[in-house]
């Protein structure tokens, strides 16, 4: 919610309300191109970038936009800053633009990144906006990274294989490879195996929330039995 503090804010992108585990929002790439983590990674950096741009922008004209029109307007700001954000990646990662390929321009109908404008951006002022989207984007980016982290290792036996098109060619050292025998599983970087692999994680995102909550509550209640202890009446002849 856009009265939220910056802890808040910070906490609901990275975990409490993730837009791929959460919200379920954006899950056309994220599906699509988490093959490998480097594809991964390199969606969720430019998805991030356009949140943060786009969130800044509609939070400083957002008393300049009549409520009849938001959407449009919100839409054509994003759809320009997808439009600088591909052409820079065909200018500075053209190998990883060639990977990605559709998916990059389809950014546009993110539905993480509109549903954060109209939500957010276009209720509150611009520093809180940017941190909405940066801790949105990094969420989802994180998503995106573990899924294709998973299921390229399960898949192909690599992890991080040909990071050096989105790090450069200092990243090539930093790839882990089983080698050539290793027998992946077909279906994990099939469509298939995305689901599966989504549904892991919400699984494992929930079993941590239940363990959490539990704890707090069994921390909690001690707290609840010495004060209500100490304030019990004495007996009459005390």
């Amino acid at each position: 919610m856009p009265d939220k503090g910056y802890g808040g804010i910070i906490g609901d992108g990275l975990w409490s309300n993730n837009q791929a585990l959460v919200a379920m929002l954006g899950l056309c790439p994220l599906l699509a191109v988490t093959t490998t983590a480097t594809n991964g990674l390199g969606m969720g950096l430019a998805t991030t970038t356009v949140l943060v741009l786009s969130n800044a922008t509609i939070s400083m004209i957002r008393n300049l936009v009549r409520p009849e029109v938001r959407l449009p307007v919100f839409v054509l700001v994003i759809a320009s800053f997808v439009t600088a954000v591909e052409l820079t990646m065909q200018a500075v990662l053209f190998e990883l633009y060639l990977v990605l390929g559709l998916f990059i321009p389809l950014i546009v109908t993110n539905c993480a990144i509109i549903g954060r404008a109209e939500a957010f951006a276009s209720k509150t002022g611009v520093g809180r906006a940017v941190v909405d989207g940066l801790a949105m984007g990094l969420g989802f980016t994180l998503v995106l990274m573990v899924l294709g982290g998973i299921r390229e290792f399960l898949g192909q036996g690599t992890l991080f294989y040909q990071a050096h098109l989105l790090l450069g060619e200092g990243a090539r050292g930093l790839g882990l490879e089983l080698g050539d025998s290793f027998q992946g599983a077909l279906l994990a970087i099939l469509p298939p195996g995305a689901f599966i692999g989504l549904g892991m994680l919400i699984a494992l995102k929930n079993i941590i929330d239940k363990r959490v909550a539990h704890f707090n509550k069994s921390r909690s209640e001690p707290k609840k039995a010495v004060s209500s202890g100490s304030a019990s009446p004495q007996p009459a002849g005390a």
